[in-house]
């Protein structure tokens, strides 16, 4: 028993052998700081609903990495994003530009809105057609009262 636990301490202790110095988080903290500002208004091509900059992606990694040289060539904000665009469409933005391409996207939920409230309030309308309840004649009465009359003599 005290040769497992004397193993067992000495895997422990040779754990940190393997292990690596962290990279360095950034290189210059000023491009980092404007990578995240541009990768949290862009989406993850593979992710569903994440941001680049949330993203732990391979695909991802590399579209940072990419922006990260975009910034370091002096690039703009605005052309870094024409950039993507004009790669990935304008799927990778998480505000596409109003455009008749995307006037599904932006004005869609509102139509598919609209068409329900229309569709509940026919529904309604219909349903309170269907309830109103009929008039009856004296003819009619009198048979649906001799009815209730034979219902509750036969009890």
């Amino acid at each position: 028993m005290k040769l497992l636990i004397t193993l067992f301490l000495a895997l422990q202790c040779a754990i940190g052998v393997h292990a690596n110095e962290a990279a360095p988080l950034a290189e210059d903290p000023v491009v980092e700081q404007r990578l995240i500002v541009i990768a949290e208004e862009l989406r993850c091509l593979v992710c569903q609903n994440e941001s680049l900059a949330g993203s732990r992606a391979d695909l991802a990694m590399d579209l940072r990495r990419e922006v990260r040289t975009l910034i370091k060539a002096g690039k703009t904000d605005a052309e870094i994003k024409e950039f993507l665009v004009s790669r990935y469409g304008d799927f990778v933005l998480y505000r596409p530009p109003v455009k008749p391409t995307t006037w599904l996207l932006w004005f869609g939920p509102l139509l598919l809105l609209i068409g329900a409230v229309w569709l509940l309030i026919s529904i309604i309308k219909r349903n309170q057609r269907q309830k109103e309840t009929p008039v009856l004649d004296a003819t009619q009465r009198a048979k649906a009262q001799a009815l209730l009359q034979e219902t509750d003599s036969s009890k």
